[in-house]
């Protein structure tokens, strides 16, 4: 039987990681050894407010040297700002919908009116779910008052992170139909990343391991299996 590959994850801004078991079994039926990292904050439950160096202090010490990780969304930002302060630290890096890139948007001034407008409206349960469905400001309305703050400061450090400084070898999985870190972000990191492959997948949104689990776990799989 041919040696287990160790992977470490980092997930998005999500408070389970229930929703990628089906992905984290095909994998672990192809020999991949997974360890699915409990962020603080997040899945781990801190009452501290982090900043981007914060937690890259705690990937660099969860994740050995040489290790091949894969980040989703926030998990993709924290490990590009790791490798961006220390090149050799993964052997390979996998960024799946990966949040980084900084853009100044419109939509945040207009959640911000719509905020102001809809205060009295969201003192009612129901449409304050309605609310934040329309906003998309889902993420932000679930978080505790610390993770809030993390969340602006996440946001915030992409203005400082500079993709030209990441020089492992990473390959970028994304979704065609993410609305959350669109298409453009994954276009705008290959052409940065000195050492970068990008792949669309037409069928994807932001979640890929809850809309496509199958396909994700062929897709990590087949890189992996390059990379050994």
């Amino acid at each position: 039987m041919s040696k287990k590959t160790d992977l470490y994850i980092i997930h998005g801004w999500t408070y389970t990681v229930e929703p990628w078991k089906k992905t984290l079994e095909i994998l672990k039926e192809n020999n991949i050894n997974v360890h699915m990292l409990k962020v603080p904050g997040l899945t781990e439950e801190s009452k501290k407010v982090f900043t981007i160096t914060d937690y890259m202090r705690w990937a660099n010490q969860n994740i050995p040297d040489g290790a091949i990780a894969l980040g989703h969304s926030n998990g993709g930002r924290i490990l590009l700002n790791l490798c961006a302060k220390k090149p050799q630290k993964l052997k390979f890096l996998i960024l799946l919908d990966s949040a980084g890139i900084y853009e100044p948007s419109m939509k945040k001034k207009v959640v911000g009116g719509l905020a102001k407008i809809g205060r009295p409206l969201k003192k009612i349960p129901f449409l304050n779910k309605v609310f934040h469905k329309i906003t998309g400001t889902t993420d932000y309305s679930k978080a505790p008052d610390n993770m809030k703050k993390t969340l602006t400061n996440m946001l915030e450090s992409d203005k400082d992170l500079n993709l030209k400084d990441v020089t492992t070898r990473t390959f970028i999985l994304w979704g065609k139909n993410d609305k959350i870190t669109p298409p453009r972000q994954a276009t705008k990191m290959y052409e940065e990343l000195p050492n970068a492959e990008l792949k669309f997948y037409a069928n994807w949104n932001h979640a890929p391991y809850i809309s496509n689990p199958n396909e994700l776990a062929r897709a990590i799989t087949t890189l992996i299996s390059r990379i050994k």
